[in-house]
């Protein structure tokens, strides 16, 4: 059989999705088993994992749950029903739960304490400490508190998603014994700061070190006769539960979308259970009311030994413990934007490229400030997708149309898990007259796009705005992403027809050099690796890499197997998930993937084409999954000054495939290996080297230049 004839949709050749995230998970984990890693880094890893599960139960596993529950026994393409998925999932997630609790208690605790941050439990605490806190128990949390009990006259309580409870069973003077539930307060600190207790109950108390903390839970815990006078307390047992959230939108039926959405999210709430968590065994009678009432199957019970909810981790990244965190650095600003009167001026001039967060976001927010505020500009449109609950992008919308410009936003309500606060700026805009669209039908708005045009001497000039990240002020310094100006016509053209696209009545196809989801992305993507075969077939130097957070689209795959049989070489950064399986005989033996999980979320997208030495390199929205690419709205532009060209590939690409710090290679099956680093070899931290570059202003000279035509 010739390998191009390859039946490349073998199921073996496939990684399932959802062990592949679990994977990707397990790369955060070890994160936060480094000890090399500063304490608190440690921390947050700690939390982002804890996170990162509820989403995936959440939404993951609550559709393949649902799918079980209607029957469905269908295989995927890689060859696993949704029934051995769950079982798959179950077995990898404990074991890593177990990991992560061990890290947590025997590891990282014991080195916070020798740090000076003491998190103890209650049982911990000193007789002069539990007195203090049962005082601010009394005036701060016992008023907070609501029990609710289960009788014959009291129905099982709601029990609200990701909520920490104690389950409480208690016995009356009369001898019979009922069980009650606490909610512990989301809106009180998790970690008590006893130091903070005893000044304010103390003053004469010098607090400052060490730090010690204690759970909320704990303390409510300690004081559970104060919700329960005359009764017995036999015991309580805390647990916390994970809803599905996945509630599917009838958009086709809706007259109003904002108000769909807004019942949406009141109906998440009331989601089937698809997890109880555990802090111990429990005895089978509270167990049993627990199952019952939460209608949920031993196989989604977790018993964890430990804290529950360890998401709140993150809070204690706040402490002013600055030694125990990466060291800061400065977001570095483009010359280029300090040498002429104003940004239009420099973005006419050069196209201009920001690689975030070694890169400041300080210039997007400018952008849309200067665009409100300058006469000259008519009309700005922009989508927002993630831009969260501050957003000064979103103000300086509201100043534009404040000040008589025509202002169109399309806002994307169905962004999972930031609907109330994208309802919020929807009708902040609405109310200053700022044209707010949500969407179009059936898909979701995921590109990052922003148009300005100004009346100049020689007519109207358009500016754009291109970017692989949400204009979120917050994320831009977490998360790295790419992000273009340019004045260029041909795109210029495009995003005006996009725009029209999304605000209007337009079927238009024939793009000039945007690639656009769903209209011709996946064909043009295609038709890319297409030619980079035909090139390596005429010179023998194909070469593609591809940086995405995930790949997962049958078809893409299989055009990149092709690619790999035909002797193309090929790179894939893919940070999350992966089903594509590399370095198989015969099928993927050219492709290497390397996963990157360090300081920042890796979440820009490239792709770069060798060309037989003329590259064709693209930027963009877009991952390799069948939702970006037929269920999204999203952009990749291309990037079309040499220039820029060179410092994406030497700067980001080839600087990533080369370290050997945080880069993990995916082996054929399944596993990622730290890439070998021998003694002799230089330290190679892609993230570290591009915040120094950044902040030495190494790379300032070789990426804002005038535009160069392809």
């Amino acid at each position: 059989m010739k390998k191009n004839n390859k039946n490349f949709s073998n199921p073996a050749f496939y990684f399932n999705r959802d062990l592949s995230w679990i994977e990707f998970n397990k790369r955060v984990l070890e994160e936060a088993l480094e000890e090399n890693l500063p304490l608190l880094e440690r921390v947050k890893f700690l939390s982002i994992f804890c996170t990162n599960l509820d989403e995936f139960y959440m939404i993951r596993v609550s559709g393949l749950m649902e799918q079980v529950a209607a029957g469905i026994s269908s295989i995927g393409i890689d060859g696993l029903s949704p029934q051995e998925t769950l079982k798959l999932i179950s077995i990898k997630v404990s074991d890593l739960l177990k990991i992560h609790m061990n890290c947590y208690l025997y590891d990282v605790l014991p080195k916070l304490r020798e740090k000076g941050i003491e998190i103890l439990n209650y049982d911990e605490l000193n007789e002069e400490e539990k007195n203090l806190l049962r005082l601010f128990y009394i005036k701060e949390i016992f008023p907070t508190l609501t029990p609710l009990a289960f009788d014959p006259g009291r129905p099982f309580p709601h029990i609200s998603n990701l909520s920490l409870n104690l389950g409480v069973s208690i016995e009356k003077p009369t001898g019979e014994r009922h069980f009650a539930r606490v909610k512990v307060p989301r809106n009180l600190p998790r970690f008590v700061n006893i130091n903070l207790i005893k000044e304010k109950f103390d003053s004469s108390k010098n607090s400052n070190k060490p730090l010690r903390l204690t759970y909320l839970e704990q303390v409510i815990e300690a004081n559970l006769e104060t919700l329960f006078p005359g009764m017995n307390i036999i015991d309580s047992y805390r647990f916390r539960v994970t809803r599905d959230t996945d509630i599917e939108i009838q958009e086709d039926e809706a007259d109003d979308l904002l108000k769909v959405i807004e019942e949406n999210i009141k109906q998440r709430r009331f989601g089937a259970v698809v997890r109880l968590e555990l802090e111990k065994e429990l005895p089978q009678p509270i167990l049993q009311i627990l199952k019952k009432n939460l209608d949920i199957a031993d196989e989604s019970i977790q018993i964890l030994n430990g804290p529950l909810g360890l998401g709140d981790l993150i809070s204690l990244y706040d402490l002013p413990f600055q030694n125990l965190k990466f060291r800061s650095f400065t977001h570095s600003i483009p010359r280029v934007l300090e040498d002429y009167k104003d940004i239009f001026s420099a973005i006419r001039k050069n196209d201009i490229l920001l690689s975030h967060p070694y890169h400041s976001f300080l210039p997007v927010v400018n952008f849309i400030k200067a665009a409100s505020e300058d006469p000259n500009v008519l009309t700005i449109k922009q989508t927002l997708y993630r831009v969260g609950s501050n957003s000064p992008i979103v103000e300086s919308l509201i100043e534009a149309a404040e000040n008589g410009k025509q202002v169109a936003a399309l806002v994307e309500l169905k962004a999972r898990f930031d609907e109330e606060n994208n309802i919020h700026w929807a009708r902040r805009l609405e109310k200053v007259g700022v044209h707010v669209v949500y969407g179009l039908v059936g898909l979701k708005t995921h590109c990052k796009v922003t148009l300005v045009i100004r009346k100049e001497r020689d007519g109207l000039q358009r500016y754009v705005h291109l970017s692989t990240g949400n204009y979120n002020t917050s994320t831009a310094k977490q998360y790295t992403d790419l992000g273009l100006f340019t004045a260029d016509e041909n795109i210029a053209d495009d995003v005006t027809e996009l725009f029209n696209y999304l605000t209007g009545y337009s079927h238009q196809e024939n793009y000039r050099c945007l690639l656009i989801a769903p209209i011709n992305m996946r064909k043009k993507l295609i038709e890319l690796i297409n030619e980079e075969i035909d090139s390596h077939k005429r010179n023998g130097n194909g070469y593609i890499i591809i940086k995405v957070n995930s790949i997962t689209d049958p078809e893409m795959i299989q055009t990149l197997y092709k690619a790999s049989c035909e002797g193309v070489k090929i790179d894939l950064l893919v940070r999350g998930i992966c089903m594509l399986k590399p370095g198989v005989k015969d099928l993927s033996e050219n492709i290497r993937v390397i996963s990157i999980v360090g300081r920042f979320l890796e979440h820009s997208r490239v792709f770069y084409f060798y060309n037989n030495g003329e590259p064709k390199v693209f930027s963009g929205s877009a991952d390799l999954m069948e939702r970006n690419l037929n269920r999204r709205v999203e952009v990749i532009f291309p990037i079309k000054s040499k220039l820029i060209q060179n410092y994406i590939y030497d700067h980001i690409l080839k600087l990533q495939l080369s370290d050997n710090v945080n880069a993990r290679i995916l082996d054929s099956d399944g596993n990622y290996h730290l890439i070998k680093r021998n003694e002799v070899d230089d330290i190679i931290d892609s993230q570290e080297i591009q915040i120094k570059t950044a902040s030495e202003l190494i790379s300032w000279d070789a990426v804002h230049f005038k535009v160069e035509k392809m």
